[in-house]
């Protein structure tokens, strides 16, 4: 017998009422009321199409008066910090030397070392000074880094992940510290040393915008979207080939320390020389650990093989050191210089960057067969072939920039110091290709050994 029309009308609602919900996926967020999903089919939407949408996660549009004040607040305090030591500095030495403590000329001198450290031309009496102080530069970029995450944070645009906003902050930034630095340099360029104030305000466009970037890139989240988009096997030939460069530099930091150390005496003796109290000669242990990076990467590329020139007489080579003609700064860091071609043991340690490359190739594998809840993935051995290969001229390109940013001119009478960039970068890339090649792939059965253990 056939149901009344009410009972069929309610069978009719129930069954649409089930249809529906095996077709439209609810969004419990959102508060109830009537919709038109009766009408339309809703797909549920998958882990990259979540993923996607929060990548394009909207931003609200830039606030330009705070944005203003936090650019200029902290491209003044990353200014500031980078300043600041030069300055003291500058004001214990003439404290020290029984000299009026001149605040113009300390500060004079201090904006004069910032601007070195950025890689600005300075003019003084004993002719061009282009040599910048690594240790001093780090420090500024460090800040710049900083200032955009603060500046990032400021704005409300942390874990956004919008590049525009990126490039907002890094431009913003970048002007603000070119500003700075040309009214430095115009500061500066009087009596004993010389700057183009535009010069300086172009070094501080470029490396304001670079490492402000960098910064907000970080921290907007930004990096996770840009990653995303590169192959995983570049991702971990740029992570491998960057590390195995950093090693490569800390093995050349390492020898100039223990060159140090077994040169202790003729150190002191020219620490005596400058006839000063502990002050003086505490100002002039700063200069040289200032320049303490660049003898790290002069180490580095007297490791890989090229060496380095000290003036346009000068070599410096683990097969052959050229320096009877050369008048040797008196800091207690060129105390390490070498003396003679290495020999007997000593060759050892031109192995160092062999082993750095082979650490970073080690390292590599480490990570892809890391443990992913509980269990460990397998990786192919081509994945590791091609990253370990293309590491070689990722470390190549980093220690080829670090060459070219540890060289310059220190007086007329020194000339240029410092290694070749290109022969740095080929020899490092050939060097630190081969080790990660060994790291990776030898290291390789073990972990995969251990795969079997942990599925067994």
């Amino acid at each position: 017998m056939a149901g009344t029309p009410d009972e069929e009308t309610l069978a009719a609602a129930e069954a649409r009422h089930l249809s529906l919900r095996e077709t439209v996926a609810f969004d419990l967020h959102q508060p109830a009321g009537p919709s038109d999903a009766d009408e339309i089919r809703v797909p549920r939407q998958s882990a990259r199409g979540r993923a996607a949408m929060a990548t394009t996660r909207r931003v609200r549009p830039l606030p330009w008066p705070r944005a203003m004040a936090a650019t200029v607040v902290n491209a003044l305090l990353a200014a500031l910090t980078a300043v600041l030591p030069v300055t003291l500095l500058t004001a214990g030495a003439l404290l020290a030397a029984n000299q009026p403590v001149s605040t113009a000329t300390s500060v004079r001198v201090g904006l004069a070392g910032w601007l070195l450290s950025l890689g600005v031309p300075l003019r003084t009496d004993l002719g061009t000074l282009t040599l910048a102080p690594l240790a001093l530069g780090a420090l500024a970029c460090w800040r710049l880094f900083r200032a955009g995450v603060h500046t990032t944070r400021a704005l409300g645009a942390r874990g956004s992940r919008d590049l525009r906003r990126v490039g907002q902050i890094g431009l913003l930034l970048g002007v603000a510290y070119a500003v700075l630095t040309g009214l430095s340099g115009w500061f500066v360029d009087a009596g004993a040393i010389g700057v183009a104030p535009l010069r300086a305000a172009l070094h501080g466009l470029v490396s304001g915008a670079i490492f402000a970037a960098l910064g907000a890139l970080r921290a907007t989240g930004a990096i996770a979207v840009v990653a995303r988009r590169v192959p995983k096997v570049i991702r971990d030939a740029t992570r491998t080939g960057g590390v195995a460069a950093l090693l490569v530099i800390g093995a050349g930091a390492g020898v100039t320390g223990v060159a140090v150390a077994l040169h202790g005496g003729d150190a002191n003796a020219i620490l005596a020389g400058y006839r000063t109290d502990v002050t003086g000669q505490a100002g002039v242990t700063l200069v040289s650990l200032a320049l303490a990076p660049n003898m790290a990467v002069w180490a580095a590329a007297y490791l890989l093989g090229p060496g380095f020139a000290f003036g346009p007489a000068g070599v410096v080579r683990a097969s052959f050191v050229g320096l009877d003609d050369v008048r040797l700064p008196a800091l207690p860091a060129f105390a390490a210089m070498p003396e003679s071609a290495l020999g007997g043991l000593a060759n050892a340690v031109l192995g160092l960057p062999l082993l750095a490359g082979i650490a970073a190739g080690w390292l590599l594998t480490r990570r892809r067969l890391r443990p992913r809840d509980g269990v460990i993935p397998e990786v192919r051995w081509g994945h590791l072939l091609t990253g370990s290969i293309l590491a070689g001229p990722v470390a190549g390109l980093v220690l080829g920039l670090a060459a070219a940013v540890a060289s310059g001119r220190l007086t007329t009478a020194v000339g240029q110091v410092g290694p070749v960039p290109l022969s740095v970068a080929l020899m490092g890339s050939g060097v630190t290709a081969l080790g990660c090649l060994i790291g990776a792939l030898g290291t390789r059965p073990l972990y995969e050994a251990r795969r079997r253990t942990a599925a067994e």
